[in-house]
């Protein structure tokens, strides 16, 4: 399976605790971390909840 990088760019103030919860289950705890994952369909959907917050490059 692919790996991907997935960066927060937007602060998560303000944002609704599920999408909290979700930066959480990324490992996604402050600005501008970068985190590498699997390609898997449940990561994809996570990565699809806060689109908003995030930026995804191929590793």
């Amino acid at each position: 399976m692919a790996t991907i990088k997935i960066k927060q760019v937007k602060s998560r103030i303000k944002c609704p605790a599920v999408q909290k919860r979700t930066l959480d289950a990324l490992g996604l705890r402050k600005m501008n971390q970068v985190v590498e994952k699997e390609a898997t369909p449940a990561i994809l959907g996570m990565v699809n909840k806060v689109r908003h917050l995030v930026e995804v490059a191929n590793a």
